[in-house]
């Protein structure tokens, strides 16, 4: 009998995986790397979990619905759409992971914006597909001409950017439909703390897909729970694709639940954004540089009369910050993004921690 390990396919073998935040260990810690909600889900999603589980336990034993019917169910009935426009998946990286399935490979490459989400060349390259990247302009707009012709097969817009934070006009997102002769898959992670979204584009354009995750504004981040708003002819092919049962039975009832909670949205999201532009405002005054966020995060440039904004001075903020247990991230490779700190909005009292130390690396 062999030994040998077998090899893996040449393209896996070779990609860099996706690598997550820090996770810290023990307490004590503000974490503010990775944007998620600061504040618990909405009591319906706990309720129908609970119902679930004291009612019809036993059903755990039971594979869920296979196409996740009555979340599919909630989401058309939260945008307005028929379910037969709605994916899906285990989280919107799943979704994300289906479309490049769907309508990429060797020699049909995605398209993204640069600097954008760090996953889109992780799955990419897991079907042997080639990245061609758009830069962000330096006014950070969107060029819509080099992305109708950058060759690609799909091309995947997060909007709100991440990391930058700035939110593309709905026009624009419009111009890029009717210019982009491939899939335009418009990511809006962060929509919900944004003033506009482009989901109505879905019914306009036959090429358009928009993507949501129930893990920043409804903070379900825990259930991993994502969709596709999507044309039938686009949801069938990624339910050809899909993995079956690819949502459990407790993520389901409990993100139909939250979705029927428009006062909670409303509220808690109204939270994050008051928080975000306060953020702004003191971390301006102190003489950062911050980029106008429609997210749950900053982008900001640490200043100082000791240290200008600089490379040098953002991963010195940085260290600084951790070692008083505050964790933010950095994205030290793209001219755009080098100098600065991500900062998720925390609550109000994590954004209190967070502000002293701010102002304790200024001042010292």
């Amino acid at each position: 009998m062999s030994s040998r390990l077998p090899a893996a396919n040449a393209h896996v073998a070779a990609m860099c995986p996706y690598v997550p935040r820090e996770l810290p260990q023990g307490g004590g810690w503000v974490k503010l790397n990775t944007n998620e909600n600061p504040y618990p889900p909405s009591l319906r999603s706990l309720e129908a979990i609970r119902v679930a589980l004291v009612n019809d336990g036993a059903a755990l034993r039971l594979y869920p619905s296979p196409d996740s019917a009555p979340l599919r169910e909630a989401v058309a009935r939260f945008h307005g759409f028929e379910a037969a426009n709605v994916v899906a998946g285990n989280g919107s990286d799943d979704i994300l992971n289906l479309l490049i399935r769907a309508y990429a490979g060797p020699g049909r490459p995605i398209g993204m914006l640069n600097p954008s989400y760090s996953l889109y060349p992780v799955l990419a390259a897991a079907q042997h597909a080639e990245v061609v990247k758009v830069e962000v302009t330096d006014a950070l707009g969107v060029d819509v001409d080099a992305v109708a012709k950058c060759g690609a097969a799909i091309f995947f817009l997060t909007n709100p950017n991440a990391p930058l934070g700035v939110a593309f006009a709905t026009d624009v997102v419009r111009s890029l439909a009717k210019a982009f002769p491939g899939l335009l898959v418009v990511d809006e992670a962060y929509a919900a703390f944004a003033d506009a979204d482009c989901v109505a584009l879905v019914r306009e354009f036959p090429n358009v897909v928009v993507t949501r995750t129930m893990s920043k504004a409804h903070a379900l981040a825990g259930l991993r729970v994502g969709y596709a708003l999507c044309p039938p002819a686009v949801a069938e092919v990624l339910h050809r694709v899909r993995d079956s049962y690819n949502v459990d039975r407790l993520a389901q009832v409990a993100a139909a639940a939250a979705l029927d909670d428009a006062e909670w949205l409303r509220v808690t999201s109204g939270q994050v954004r008051a928080t975000r532009d306060r953020l702004t405002r003191e971390l301006v005054g102190l003489g950062w540089s911050v980029i106008p966020s429609a997210g749950n995060f900053l982008l900001a440039a640490p200043a100082s009369p000791r240290r200008p904004a600089s490379v040098a001075a953002a991963e010195h903020a940085f260290e600084f910050l951790r070692a008083r247990k505050i964790l933010v991230r950095r994205f030290p490779h793209h001219p755009l993004t080098e100098k600065s700190l991500r900062i998720s909005v925390g609550t109000e009292a994590e954004t209190e921690v967070f502000l002293a130390a701010a102002k304790a690396w200024t001042e010292g």
